[in-house]
C-alpha cells in the first residue's frame, strides 16, 4: 500500500521537510509497502493539492505536524475528505500530545503516537488486507473513536533503514543526518522531555553506532553529491566519548564541513578542538534569554552566563562560525530581562543569532503554565503561524512589547552583519543582503 505523506508549509519554504517520514518512509519501502511525499507552500491552491492528491492515488494519506500546523493541515485535510474516499493519519509533535483536538477536527481516521515506523507499517499492511478503518488493537495508533492504545518499546535505532532521501527535498549537496534519538535535558519549553516523559524516561534516549553514522554517510556518497553535513541532534555534543570516537573516525575518512547543535554546559575547549579538526564549521548554541532568573527558574535551563560567552569564544577560536539562539515572550518575564538578553548578545559577540517569539506546545510544562494562567487563548489552535508575534496575554509582557523587541533584535542582528561584512559590499549587494536578513528575523 502507497502512504502519501503531506508536508505543511508555515514558514520559510527552504525549511527541511518532516524527517519523521522520511523515516517512515524507509521503513516501510522495506516491508513491502510505497511512500512519497507532497509538500504543501503557502501560497498554494487547495485545488491543486487535491488533484496532486488523486494524481498520486495513494492507499492513505499521512500529515506529519507541529501544532502551528495543525490548522492549516486541518482545512487541507477536510477538503481532501470531501473530494474523495481516502484514509487520513497524522503523526507528529502535535498528534502525539495534543491527540483529542487531532481526532475531533474531523477529517483524521487514525493518528500515530510517538515514533512511527514500525506503526504505520503494521497500519498500511491491516488496512490493505481490507479489514476496515479499526485500528485492530495496533500500538501507537489511535482510531477515530476507539480508545487510547499502547505505547510500544523505542525502536533501536541502529535497525532502522536510513533516512529515505527523496523525503526531504535536499539541494545544492546540503545533507542531513540524525545520530540519535532522545534529549536528556528537562527544558520547560521543548518537546524533547516531554517525548522522554511519554516513554518513561532514560530509555528513550538512543544513539547510533559511530560505525552506523559513517556507513549511512558512505552510502550517501555513492548516491549523490555531499558538500556540506548538517547533524539535526539537539544536543550533538551530549557524550564526550562518542563525540571523541566520532571526530576521529569522520576526519580521517570523510573531513567535510558540517555543523551541529550543542549546548554551551557541554563543550570545552578540547571538545571544540577536535570538531574543528574533524571538519566542524559552524555549531548553533541556545542561549534562550540573558536573564540567569529566567533560564533557571522558568525555562529549567541552569547555568551561568559566562558559559556561553566562553563557549561562543572558543569556537570562534578554533576557526568555526558560532550562532546564537534566543526567545522572547516568555511566560513569566519582562522588558528587563529581554534587555539582559540583548546585553549577554552583545557580550557572546556570536557570528549570527535567531530570535523567535516564544510559542507553548503542548506536552512541555509552560504550555500547561500558559494554560493553567490564562495566558493561552482558548481558540489558540485556530491561530495563524506567525514567527514575530505572540498569541499569549502576558501580564509582564504586551504583545506589542514582544513585537517592538522582536524588531529590536532584528535590527541588532542586520546592523551586525552589515558593520562585519558591509564594506565589501556595493548598494545592489548590500540591498540584497539585508532583504534576506529580514527574510529570517524582521528589521522592519
Amino acid at each position: 500500500m502507497k502512504i502519501l505523506f503531506l508536508d505543511i508549509e508555515t514558514g520559510q519554504s527552504q525549511a527541511l521537510a518532516s524527517i519523521g517520514a522520511a523515516f517512515i518512509a524507509s521503513y516501510i519501502r522495506r516491508h513491502g509497502h510505497d511512500a512519497a511525499l507532497l509538500r504543501v507552500r503557502q501560497d498554494t491552491d487547495i485545488g491543486d493539492v487535491c488533484r496532486s492528491v488523486e494524481e498520486a492515488a495513494p492507499g492513505v494519506i499521512g500529515f506529519s505536524m507541529t501544532t502551528r500546523q495543525f490548522a492549516k493541515a486541518v482545512s487541507v485535510a477536510k477538503e481532501i475528505k470531501e473530494r474523495m474516499d481516502i484514509p487520513i493519519i497524522a503523526g507528529g509533535l502535535h498528534p502525539t500530545f495534543a491527540p483529542l483536538s487531532v481526532l475531533e477536527s474531523g477529517p483524521f481516521d487514525y493518528l500515530c503516537l510517538g515514533e512511527g515506523e514500525e506503526a504505520v507499517c503494521e497500519l498500511l499492511t491491516y488496512l490493505e488486507s481490507g479489514r476496515g478503518l479499526t485500528a485492530g488493537g495496533i500500538s501507537n495508533i489511535w482510531a477515530r473513536g476507539s480508545e487510547r492504545p499502547e505505547i510500544r518499546p523505542p525502536a533501536a535505532v541502529d535497525l532502522l533503514p536510513f533516512m529515505a532521501r527523496d523525503m526531504l527535498e535536499e539541494n545544492h549537496g546540503v545533507v542531513h543526518v540524525s545520530t540519535m534519538r532522545g534529549c536528556a535535558f528537562p527544558c520547560a519549553y521543548c518537546a524533547g522531555g516531554a517525548i522522554g516523559r511519554l516513554y518513561g524516561g532514560k530509555e528513550y534516549i538512543r544513539r547510533r553506532t559511530v560505525e552506523g553514522v559513517l556507513e549511512e554517510l558512505r552510502q550517501l556518497r555513492k548516491n549523490t553529491p555531499v558538500n556540506y553535513i548538517i547533524f539535526l541532534d539537539d544536543t550533538f555534543t551530549l557524550n564526550k566519548n562518542w563525540v571523541r570516537e566520532f571526530c576521529q573516525s569522520y576526519g580521517q575518512e570523510f573531513g567535510t564541513g558540517f555543523s551541529i547543535n550543542a549546548r554551551a554546559d557541554t563543550v570545552n575547549p578540547e571538545i571544540i578542538s577536535m570538531l574543528a579538526k574533524a571538519g566542524c564549521m559552524h555549531i548553533i548554541y541556545g542561549v534562550e534569554s540573558g536573564s540567569r532568573r529566567v533560564r533557571e527558574d522558568i525555562l529549567k535551563r541552569p547555568g551561568d552566563s559566562r558559559l556561553f560567552v566562553d563557549a561562543v569564544r572558543w569556537t570562534k577560536e578554533a576557526g568555526m562560525l558560532a550562532t546564537t539562539n534566543y526567545m522572547i515572550g516568555i511566560p513569566g518575564e519582562t522588558g528587563n530581562d529581554i534587555e539582559e538578553t540583548l546585553a549577554l548578545n552583545d557580550q557572546i559577540a556570536p557570528d549570527d543569532f535567531g530570535c523567535f517569539v516564544f510559542y507553548p506546545y503542548p506536552g512541555t510544562v509552560l504550555f500547561d503554565v500558559c494554560r493553567d494562567n490564562g495566558y493561552l487563548p482558548e481558540r489558540y489552535l485556530e491561530l495563524a503561524a506567525d514567527d514575530d508575534q505572540s498569541i499569549l496575554t502576558l501580564p509582564g509582557l504586551t504583545k506589542d512589547d514582544i513585537a517592538r523587541y522582536y524588531r529590536v533584535f532584528g535590527r541588532v542582528r542586520e546592523d551586525s552583519y552589515l558593520k562585519r561584512y558591509g564594506a565589501s559590499f556595493n548598494a545592489e549587494d548590500k540591498a540584497l543582503a539585508v532583504e534576506r536578513l529580514r527574510g529570517g528575523t524582521d528589521a522592519a
